[in-house]
């Protein structure tokens, strides 16, 4: 089980407005109802290797603790079960809450560092963006390099079966007219966040 650390939170640490931000992203907009009960994280079935429960992320990120948030590992951990979204009696859509805080960790490089959870989800999405498809291979090769090349060496054996088979394949693989994926793409992170209107 992972070990809690319990620290007083300061004002002085608070980035203000985080929680509007997050709040504008489609999906996340009801969080402000959440009336802090304890029902996610009672059905997380993850919740026990969390450093913060899925309870205290919300808690969190109405009050503006951003750099807590995004440098925990409980958005990563988050298995998108959406067990927390179905039984939330505020219908808050928890797991659209934490992929919003997963990207925005990702876009501002504050997740944990070699935490191999975070790695994976950015080395994948820019394969994808720049070839229009992984190549397991290049993807698993990435992520080892960059969370734990150590480990590496003691799968050496698993990587050279997988290649045997046909599992794993040395070249990249690429879609035509990536042009045009890369074009759908951004327009949809343009379109993610949507400024509300003034009261």
């Amino acid at each position: 089980m992972m070990q809690i650390k319990r620290t007083i939170k300061y004002e002085a640490d608070r980035v203000r407005g985080f929680s509007k931000e997050i709040m504008n992203v489609s999906g996340c907009e009801q969080l402000q109802s959440c009336i802090q009960c304890g029902t996610c994280s009672g059905t997380c079935p993850l919740s026990i290797y969390m450093d913060f429960s899925p309870r205290q992320v919300m808690a969190l990120v109405r009050a503006d603790f951003k750099n807590e948030v995004l440098t925990s590992k409980t958005v990563w951990l988050c298995a998108s079960c959406y067990a927390c979204t179905v039984e939330c009696p505020r219908k808050i859509r928890i797991t659209d809450i934490m992929y919003a805080l997963k990207q925005r960790a990702i876009k501002e490089g504050i997740y944990p560092r070699r935490f191999a959870i975070p790695i994976l989800a950015k080395e994948f999405s820019e394969m994808v963006r720049r070839e229009g498809r992984i190549t397991e291979t290049l993807l698993v090769m990435r992520l080892f390099l960059k969370a734990n090349w150590r480990a590496a060496l003691g799968s050496w054996r698993l990587g050279l079966g997988l290649i045997r088979t046909g599992r794993f394949v040395l070249w990249q693989e690429r879609i035509e007219r990536r042009a045009e994926l890369t074009a759908m793409l951004d327009a949809a992170n343009r379109g993610n966040v949507q400024p509300k209107e003034a009261p």
